[in-house]
């Protein structure tokens, strides 16, 4: 599953969302990897983030605060910089979010693809654009635990999963009717649950434990019995990657993409605090009811990635939480937060 250095280096990469949590550790492996890269994103104002703590800012060539809803402005900066490659990471994340603000995460989502997609109709530089969508954007499989296929349904009950369907039918609309026939590839990526160190995302699990921890409160739990993909943030990335670089002058790899955790029995909610409250022994946590309709099973079903793209996770969960724990206790110790993520880049990578 090596990542091919001679091909991302001097690649022009566009990175969207790139100040968000898998934007900046997407920006941090090209860069090690000798890639060209340029940013696109939110004005990112956590001073714990990632991105800011990081510095990430200084690893992109050229980056532009701005909403991929402004479509003069998206595509303007699209031209001028002339990618090869696009990362579609911008969007509205957060699942509670999208019963809270529907109309900003449909705007979001759909409408953010739409401009990026019509933008690279416009291009004559981009090859590739890998669009990161959602495990969640399948149509629900109620009380099963069979994992989630390319082919099955798309659908989505909620805002947030449902504007990711759309994301994804708005990909091949524009793959099928302008992008096809000038062979650049258009491919979607879903993964499961990512975790790792830096995410400071509302309404997220690992964010939520380690609040509780700093903040000395009572950590509220909605659906302890929940299973989720979880996956380190380090493997989505990489096989996002390799979909760009197979995909970059194969456009039959023009299609969507499951990206998940090993064959083991996939946690719950239960399982993680357990775990966490191994190191953290302060940790507490109340369980209540859940007034938001979410399912019970995830699980995706990754052979595609295995047997086409040569993409194999791995990490297994213990491993995924050790280092996400490592990472927080570095940065709760305030001692090199910098060098321990490059550490981890770079053992993950094999570029040590």
């Amino acid at each position: 599953m090596e990542i091919s250095k001679s091909f991302w280096n001097n690649k022009k990469v566009l990175i969207t969302g790139n100040s968000g949590f898998k934007g900046s550790w997407l920006t941090l492996i090209l860069h090690m990897l000798g890639a060209k890269l340029y940013g696109y994103s939110l004005k990112n104002s956590d001073k714990n983030s990632i991105f800011n703590i990081l510095n990430v800012q200084k690893k992109i060539d050229k980056y532009q605060i701005g909403d991929i809803r402004n479509y003069e402005a998206l595509e303007k900066f699209i031209l001028k910089i002339e990618p090869d490659i696009i990362f579609h990471l911008a969007a509205q994340p957060i699942l509670i979010e999208s019963y809270l603000n529907p109309l900003d995460t449909f705007t979001t989502n759909v409408v953010g693809t739409v401009n990026i997609l019509n933008s690279v109709v416009k291009s004559v530089s981009v090859k590739c654009v890998v669009n990161i969508t959602t495990d969640k954007c399948y149509e629900l499989k109620e009380y099963s635990d069979l994992p989630f296929k390319e082919n099955d349904l798309i659908g989505g009950l909620d805002p947030y999963s449902s504007s990711k369907s759309c994301s994804e039918l708005v990909s091949k609309a524009y793959r099928s009717s302008f992008l096809e026939e000038r062979s650049v590839s258009v491919s979607t990526a879903r993964a499961g649950n990512i975790i790792g160190g830096g995410d400071w995302g509302e309404y997220r699990l690992i964010p939520d434990i380690i609040k509780s921890i700093i903040n000395q409160k009572k950590l509220i739990i909605r659906s302890p019995d929940s299973t989720r993909p979880w996956q380190h943030v380090l493997e989505p990335l990489t096989g996002y990657l390799k979909l760009a670089e197979k995909s970059f002058n194969s456009p039959e790899f023009s299609q969507p993409w499951n990206f998940g955790p090993s064959n083991e029995k996939n946690a719950t909610v239960l399982d993680i605090l357990k775990y966490f409250n191994k190191k953290f022994s302060n940790l507490d946590w109340d369980i209540i009811d859940n007034e938001y309709r979410e399912t019970k099973y995830l699980n995706l079903d990754i052979s595609k990635a295995n047997k086409e793209l040569n993409w194999f996770p791995k990490l297994s969960i213990s491993e995924t939480l050790d280092l996400t724990i490592d990472w927080y206790e570095t940065w709760l110790k305030k001692e090199n937060i910098y060098q321990i993520t490059i550490d981890q880049i770079e053992n993950y990578l094999g570029l040590a």
